[in-house]
């Protein structure tokens, strides 16, 4: 509660649409709730129309469809991965589990993302994989990124847990990389609760296709099975259990079937958080997101950069006070537990140790009103920096 007594507004709260409870009642009176049933394929289908991907595979969380990334590019032991240090912890645990050690890079002071240009020396024999995070669902700089990682043979799989719909020069963000996830969890701009996906882009996409399709499946060839392929299903490789239930697939169709909405309606708070807090921003020392002209972001979130750890302390309080859930983000992956036993060292990423403590998110959902932003702008307006 606020310190009037009314109702927090909340940092985050998803949205439905208005199909969600339909399709969820047609896949339970169907009796087919297992995965890939007819709402997930058309999921599937619709995601593949949009983005443009050869082949996407909708997995059970954005975790999972990384951990199918690093089965696919087959990383174990000895091999590298270069993640940004400024991510959730998904975007290397699923490669830490195969063995790899984990590389941190920094991010950019602009958009947070990971900085290209110390790119290049990182990358040593031992590099199997980067993983690029369009952090806040505005693109990295992916034509330099990509054109090291082809010059040193490695693979590139784009994090795009914030971006879906977001474009980088024109092309949509998760398409890049020979491999891409997506997250569909509750806080993400189309969402089942928890899911995500698996993008297929490069070259070999048939042969990727149809492993992951396997891998998914507990290691069998089940999907073939089901689509008359062969007589019996078999196990054929390693795997795990990563397909998304026909209910939840049931809600993301829904989802992303009202996805120019979703969008619409995240830009416009979007754009008056923006326009509103310039000038205050500007004022206070305040750092606002930057989104570069060749990038239209996905409107994932809206986050401040305080210039140090107790001012950004004081304005969550102050807007607790009056009603409004504020919160940080990412902490340096590099100086957790377990990025000082793959290395980490401080001052390895000083841009992340910088903003990890600056940084703060305001409320942001779809259906946040005009009103409770109103709210939000005059609690951000009165703090004094």
């Amino acid at each position: 509660m606020g310190s009037r007594g009314h109702a927090m507004i909340p940092f985050n709260q998803p949205a439905l649409f208005g199909r969600e409870q339909a399709y969820v009642s047609e896949a339970l009176a169907s009796r087919r709730l297992s995965g890939d049933g007819r709402f997930c394929r058309r999921g599937e289908k619709l995601l593949e129309e949009t983005l443009g991907v050869k082949r996407a595979l909708l997995t059970t969380s954005c975790t999972h469809a990384l951990e199918l990334s690093a089965f696919l590019l087959d990383v174990g032991p000895g091999d590298e991965v270069i993640v940004p240090s400024f991510t959730f912890v998904s975007s290397v645990n699923a490669f830490a589990i195969r063995g790899a050690k984990a590389v941190f890079a920094d991010v950019r002071p602009d958009t947070l993302n990971l900085d290209e240009q110390k790119l290049e020396g990182l990358i040593t024999p031992k590099t199997k994989a980067i993983v690029p995070v369009h952090y806040a669902g505005v693109g990295c700089e992916m034509d330099i990124i990509l054109a090291i990682a082809a010059t040193r043979g490695v693979a590139v799989v784009e994090d795009n847990a914030h971006g879906l719909y977001g474009l980088y020069r024109g092309r949509p963000l998760g398409t890049f990389g020979a491999l891409a996830t997506q997250s569909f969890h509750e806080t993400k701009n189309i969402t089942c609760g928890e899911g995500g996906a698996l993008l297929v882009n490069d070259s070999g996409a048939h042969s990727f296709a149809a492993r992951a399709e396997i891998l998914r499946e507990k290691g069998t060839n089940r999907s073939q099975f089901f689509r008359g392929q062969v007589d019996k299903y078999t196990w054929v490789d390693v795997g795990s259990s990563y397909v998304l239930s026909e209910l939840l697939g049931a809600v993301l169709l829904a989802q992303l079937e009202a996805r120019v909405e979703i969008q619409q309606r995240r830009r416009v708070v979007w754009e008056r958080y923006a326009n509103e807090l310039a000038t205050w921003a500007e004022t206070e020392g305040v750092f606002l997101p930057t989104v570069p002209k060749h990038c239209e972001q996905a409107f994932h979130m809206f986050y401040m950069l305080l210039p140090d750890l107790a001012r950004r302390s004081a304005f969550i309080e102050h807007l607790k006070e009056r009603g409004a859930a504020a919160v940080f983000h990412y902490l340096p992956l590099h100086l957790s537990p377990m990025g000082l036993r793959s290395g980490g060292r401080a001052g390895d990423c000083p841009i992340t140790e910088s903003v990890s403590d600056r940084l703060v998110r305001l409320p942001f959902y779809t259906e946040l009103s005009e009103g409770d932003q109103v709210k939000v702008i005059e609690a951000v307006r009165s703090f004094r920096v």
